[in-house]
């Protein structure tokens, strides 16, 4: 990747999604391979085997992206540039959940109110939900869909991965959205089969049921199924060749993993919270846990999950590879801070699959979740407001995160450097395809926080980093967790607390490969990153177990646009 400032340098890219006339050959794959020289072929195959060419490419819709807008409460849904920014939640649990309370309907209507526009009911997999809870919650999802038009309810569950931790696996809605998923959890559960521990086999039983999934809905028994790896650093027993395994057997279903985990409350210090670990991370390695990952790992990083908070980390080494693999943000929601509720008393949860309807209860200070969208935000771009249009919206990996309302609206498109037009430009998720030596910019533009969040401050954003990394195709050890040539490359100090920031990065004359992925902060903790400060020289800080208040610290992450040269 180069790294000059040239600005005025018009050059061939793609905006429209097929091949154009500016397209080079090696990259438009109507061209034969037996058409092109020898070093094109050369060349395709490095793209291919990276990731960035052909079925498993990271592409999306080279459609014009305009503003990523977020909700604030009693937000709108307007589309920009051809897409809707949906906020949502993909990991939500009920009182079909052996450890939380609320009915579909409570947690439906807090995340409406909290301006979320989608949401995905996760109750745990595990022998009492797959016998009952799977088939019982779905009469109250399909009421909350009639009852609340102006949400999409996802059902899916939180499933316990054989050999690794918990993702969270959902369905499109349709006449079989029961019939695939209970048949997934009774066959491919950890829980259920016995086949939680480590072992080949049951890395390979993961590997199979992510398999399941895509053929269920090639076979059209449903429309569309996502898997996304849940808490990934929480005990370490997500290892780096078990991601790659998952994203590698089905790309259209195995899609990300939790950037930033949900318990985000549980960091309250004592005696206003529970005093906890943020994202309830305080534990240490076990006997099941990867032995290359640092103790660091084991924490939270300004409410993110270490491998994603870690420059020329676990994730930076799965997209130097081209590998598509997206983050987001969600609640976890079992018992939220500060409510005042409690299970129904009497309730038999294993005769049942369910405890009975919350009643009134005491204050609750030491619980550790937040309301679905009170904290945490994942903001898809999607192509209307649909279940498939959010679904192909994550696949794509057109998708920025926040905590607390940092900003309002993120605008993030790679283009020729000097191309200034509205319609034009690649966004989050995306490939730029463009001939080699030319000049790409990179352009941002952020809506700052307008309105109080539901901590009732407005949020200031102080810092945006760009990152950026070379692609260097596949690594030879699938455990591979950094990426040496990874790096920030930019920092911008933001000096207004209202209305539109915009950035201009030079990424320079592209003459290989490379990414470039965006994050902000309200610049109240930072330390320089777990790598050294010559790769990230103000990162998030660890969080103290104990004493994390999650609204003093604040982030927004964006999913990466990648830069390709013929």
């Amino acid at each position: 990747m180069g790294h000059g400032h040239q600005h005025h340098q018009h050059g061939e890219h793609d905006h429209g999604g097929a091949a154009t006339d500016g397209v080079p050959e090696v990259l438009d794959l109507s061209v034969p391979d037996a058409e092109l020289s020898p070093a094109d072929v050369s060349r395709r195959g490095f793209l291919r085997s990276a990731g960035l060419l052909g079925a498993g490419a990271a592409a999306t819709a080279f459609v014009a992206p305009g503003a990523a807008h977020a909700h604030g409460p009693g937000g709108d849904r307007d589309r920009t540039g051809g897409f809707r920014w949906l906020a949502g939640d993909h990991h939500i649990h009920t009182q079909y959940s052996s450890d939380a309370q609320y009915r579909v309907i409570d947690q439906a209507r807090h995340a409406r109110a909290y301006g979320l526009d989608w949401m995905v009911v996760t109750d745990h997999g595990g022998a009492t939900h797959a016998k009952i809870g799977v088939e019982r919650v779905n009469p109250d999802i399909v009421a909350t869909r009639d009852h609340l038009d102006d949400l999409l309810v996802f059902q899916g569950l939180e499933w316990n991965i054989p050999s690794a931790e918990h993702g969270t696996v959902f369905v499109h809605p349709g006449r079989n959205e029961v019939a695939v998923l209970k048949e997934f959890e009774n066959t491919y559960d950890g829980s259920v089969t016995g086949t939680s521990a480590p072992s080949p086999a049951n890395e390979a039983l993961a590997v199979a049921g992510i398999r399941f999934l895509g053929e269920a809905v090639r076979r059209r028994r449903i429309d569309g199924a996502l898997f996304l790896a849940n808490h990934p650093a929480r005990r370490g027993v997500d290892s780096p060749h078990e991601i790659r395994a998952w994203r590698d057997a089905d790309p259209t279903v195995a899609v990300g993993m939790e950037g930033a985990p949900g318990h985000q409350a549980s960091g309250i210090p004592a005696p206003n919270g529970a005093g906890r670990g943020r994202g309830y991370y305080e534990g240490s390695p076990s006997a099941a846990s990867f032995p290359g990952y640092p103790l660091e790992s084991y924490r939270t990083w300004g409410g993110f999950d270490w491998m994603t908070a870690t420059v020329g980390g676990l994730w930076d080494s799965l997209l130097a590879e081209g590998r598509a693999w997206w983050i987001s943000a969600n609640s976890d929601s079992h018992v939220n801070y500060l409510d005042t509720s409690q299970r129904g008393p009497g309730s038999d949860f294993n005769a049942n699959g369910r405890y009975d309807d919350p009643v009134h209860g005491p204050l609750l200070t030491t619980a550790g979740d937040f309301w679905p969208g009170q904290y945490s935000r994942t903001h898809v771009g999607a192509t209307s407001f649909a279940y498939r249009a959010v679904m192909d919206g994550l696949r794509a990996g057109r998708v920025w995160v926040d905590h607390g309302g940092l900003i309002s609206g993120l605008d993030m498109r790679a283009r020729v450097a000097g191309d200034r037009r509205r319609d034009s430009g690649t966004p989050l998720g995306g490939v730029l395809k463009v001939r080699r030596g030319t000049a790409v910019e990179l352009t941002i533009d952020i809506e700052l926080a307008n309105t109080p969040n539901w901590s009732q401050f407005v949020p200031v954003l102080a810092r945006v980093d760009v990152i950026a990394g070379r692609v260097t195709g596949p690594v030879a050890d699938g455990d591979t967790f950094t990426a040496p040539d990874t790096r920030v490359v930019r920092s911008f100090e933001v000096n207004r607390s209202a209305g539109r920031v915009s950035l201009r990065h030079a990424l320079g004359r592209i003459t290989e490969p490379c990414y470039v992925r965006l994050r902000g902060t309200d610049g109240n903790r930072g330390a320089p990153g777990l790598l050294g400060a010559a790769v990230d020289p103000a990162g998030p800080a660890m969080d103290v177990v104990g004493a994390a208040d999650p609204w003093q610290d604040l982030w927004f992450y964006a999913n990466p646009i990648w830069v390709v040269p013929s």
